[in-house]
């Protein structure tokens, strides 16, 4: 019966009260709003189960208001204000990489109303250079690093390289990272189909803890721009030959054709979806 009252109070203030109702209304939304964009970030990032603990804070806290008049419906501000400390604490990085990257994503040559046209054969083509490209530094120890973007990386990176805007080849791939050649210690960025800078200096990823011992300058640089970017990287170990993988600051160690070829194919069919819609 008491729950009953506070809530019958509570519909009358509202009907009675202009301007009561007109700040439920927008408080209604604005949390609205707030709740869904870092429900869609935590479920993006497979941390369901900090949802769940949300929602579950949430209800206990509502239920805790409704039966206690002494406490203001202010004190609910606390539950979404805590929730978002958290998730600040909890996903630096991955928030990092979400600031950065731009949301008109767009392959340099495949656009809108420009006279671009959606090439199969060149895309099929830019693949199979890559990874040619690759396996060949692989075998002759030929440590690189290619940068997967989708225009999205920042200037100060591409500034600190070489305009390069050339189509993609392994020859030209393999000329770039041959030993002392002056951009060799770089990294290359491809967009699309074009490469269109190398030599350009990335971010040390600064999550040591995470990174096996015997990865050095070259992979953590490789891991560092995906942890503040929507990028992949492709990296070559001058040491050992083997190729890694590294996205949203993770490596796979090992990675083969059929595993490029996959990656790849993600890279470039899915922006390419993307922009038709």
């Amino acid at each position: 019966m008491y729950i009953a009252q506070r809530l019958s109070d509570f519909f009358e203030k509202f009907s009675n009260n202009i301007e009561f109702a007109f700040l439920v209304i927008i408080s209604i939304l604005a949390f609205s709003v707030l709740y869904y964009y870092l429900i869609k970030f935590l479920l993006d990032n497979n941390s369901g189960i900090v949802v769940a603990v949300f929602g579950f804070v949430t209800v206990i806290a509502g239920g805790i208001v409704i039966c206690n008049e002494r406490i203001g419906g202010t004190i609910f501000l606390l539950v979404p204000s805590l929730f978002v400390v958290v998730v600040v604490a909890l996903y630096s990085v991955e928030l990092k990489r979400l600031i950065w990257t731009r949301k008109n994503m767009r392959l340099l040559d495949v656009k809108h109303g420009d006279g671009s046209f959606y090439d199969e054969e060149k895309i099929q083509t830019c693949i199979t250079e890559i990874i040619k490209a690759l396996q060949d530094m692989s075998k002759n120890d030929m440590g690189a690093i290619i940068v997967l973007s989708t225009d999205n990386v920042p200037s100060q990176i591409l500034d600190s390289g070489i305009a390069l805007n050339s189509d993609i080849s392994s020859e030209l791939i393999e000329s770039v990272f041959f030993p002392k050649t002056p951009l060799h210690d770089g990294a290359m960025i491809i967009s699309g189909t074009k490469i269109v800078a190398a030599g350009c200096f990335l971010p040390l990823s600064q999550d040591m803890d995470k990174i096996p011992k015997d990865l050095g300058t070259r992979h953590r640089a490789g891991i560092g721009v995906t942890e503040t970017i929507d990028v992949v990287s492709l990296i070559v170990s001058e040491e050992t030959g083997i190729i890694s993988i590294a996205r949203a600051g993770k490596i796979t160690r090992y990675a083969d054709a059929v595993m490029l070829k996959q990656i790849l194919s993600k890279y470039y069919w899915q922006e390419l979806e993307g922009i038709k819609k």
